[in-house]
């Protein structure tokens, strides 16, 4: 198990390599932050609530302020082509065209977390191999990945029960989050999710139900 772990970790940091060289090399495409918020209405009733928590399984949905464009863009892709497990996600990213994916990104992403270059403080052995990807300091190393600094604790483990269990379709983290026992995963989410400044929640505009 640990040789398979190793090698696993070799693919993702060749990968992570890979990734970041073509996405320097592709232009992005801009996103119109303005019209994101228009269209981000619905997607407020939950990324827009401090605290707030998928009802079943029970976890907090993401914090997405901070957060990388391009990685809320192949999320959202993910969720409306099936490669991501969420009904109510699949149904919201169904309605949304390329165009409208790409404004929602750019309105949630706001000014994306700026990497330190450097861990705040000692890395545990499970997450090592995390910070080929997604930083030492919780700031992904390409905007193709995720930031994980300040992510809620029970949904980065939620997430990687569903790259093990198939529910998320990418193979590096498939291989990888099958590879962690229990001790592991509950060190890299506590790892990352205490790394401050972290990802924060982007608030809903205040209504007269609100005050």
């Amino acid at each position: 198990m640990r040789q398979r772990g190793r090698a696993v970790g070799f693919a993702a940091i060749a990968a992570c390599a890979l990734a970041g060289m073509a996405m320097a090399q592709q232009a992005t495409p801009a996103g119109d932050a303005a019209h994101g918020k228009e269209l981000s209405y619905t997607c407020l009733g939950c990324h827009g609530i401090d605290g707030y928590k998928n009802a079943y399984p029970e976890y907090s949905v993401p914090k997405l302020k901070g957060q990388h464009a391009e990685y809320l863009v192949a999320a959202l892709h993910g969720y409306r082509d099936g490669d991501r497990a969420h009904l109510t996600m699949h149904s919201e990213a169904s309605t949304l065209s390329d165009q409208d994916i790409t404004d929602i990104a750019a309105y949630f992403a706001g000014p994306p977390l700026q990497s330190s270059g450097k861990p705040p403080g000692n890395v545990p052995q499970a997450a090592s191999l995390c910070t080929a990807c997604h930083g030492a300091d919780g700031v992904s190393v390409s905007p193709m990945y995720p930031s994980l600094a300040g992510q809620h604790e029970d949904y980065l483990r939620r997430a990687l029960g569903e790259y093990a269990r198939g529910g998320r379709k990418n193979p590096i983290m498939k291989g990888f989050a099958s590879s962690l026992k229990e001790a592991d995963i509950e060190a890299i989410v506590r790892y990352y999710s205490a790394l401050k400044p972290g990802l924060q929640v982007e608030p809903r505009p205040a209504t007269r139900l609100s005050r």
